[in-house]
């Protein structure tokens, strides 16, 4: 509900404001050890990050209110939003958009953990689940792009908007692509932020999509094996689809107006 989210919001505000917050029982405030500000900081992005690998992996659609509180607070602790950068890019590379070489010297199992797998006791993560922590994180980094907390000052500019999505997707056709890995971040991407970046840039994308279609997805399909083809297909039906209608749908689960008087 809306009303939830502004509690939600106002809690994490107060608390970096170096007010009091009631919390499990006790009051605790920043300002009651020196570094505990900047504490707060790394363990609210952290946290963050987190909901993207895990909530939002899950319930694709949680990835609209959590982007809107992050981007809230962002805009008035920008300290948070530069953590939370941080945290993405090491958890998540193609978020940068970067895809990490393995350089001479490096084991398999640090290049693994470079390229974002989770390897524990020399146990590398299964495909299917790497790729779903991935997928959660760039959706979460889309959503943020385009939504701004609704009760802000709205005078200055988003501290992170749709001109870094415009980028990241730029970059992202700028590099070889990867089995598995670029056609499922290049749909999520599309599916969450397509719509805005559509309305914002408008024949410049639609350019764009026809490049996808005519000279990405066949690069895309010369390093997939015929076992990898779920994503692929997905990611071409949808691109032909738009590209047909000449409209880019709204993500499922986008906060309408209607939404805030919850």
């Amino acid at each position: 509900a809306g009303s939830k989210l502004r509690e939600v919001f106002d809690k994490i505000n107060n608390l970096l404001s170096g007010k009091p917050v009631q919390t499990e029982g006790q009051t605790v405030s920043v300002t009651q050890h020196p570094q505990g500000l900047e504490f707060v900081c790394y363990k609210l992005a952290e946290k963050f990050v987190k909901h993207g690998e895990g909530e939002v992996s899950f319930h694709r659609d949680s990835a609209f209110p959590i982007a809107v509180v992050l981007s809230g607070i962002w805009e008035l602790h920008p300290r948070v939003g530069d953590i939370f950068l941080a945290h993405l890019h090491k958890k998540c590379p193609y978020a940068v958009p970067f895809y990490p070489a393995r350089k001479e010297g490096t084991s398999m199992e640090e290049y693994q953990r470079m390229l974002g797998y989770e390897v524990h006791d020399s146990k590398v993560e299964e495909q299917d689940h790497f790729l779903k922590r991935m997928s959660g994180m760039i959706r979460l980094y889309a959503a943020i792009i385009q939504l701004r907390w609704p009760y802000g000052n709205k005078q200055g500019a988003h501290p992170h908007g749709l001109s870094y999505g415009w980028r990241w997707l730029a970059q992202m056709l700028n590099l070889e692509p990867l089995a598995d890995v670029t056609a499922m971040l290049l749909l999520d991407f599309l599916e969450v932020c397509g719509n805005a970046l559509m309305k914002q840039y408008g024949i410049q994308f639609w350019k764009t999509m026809f490049f996808i279609q005519k000279s990405y997805i066949p690069r895309i399909e010369a390093v997939t094996s015929s076992g990898q083809m779920g994503c692929l297909s997905r990611l071409k039906n949808f691109v032909q689809k738009c590209l047909q209608e000449e409209e880019i749908p709204l993500p499922k689960g986008i906060l309408t107006p209607s939404f805030w008087r919850t």
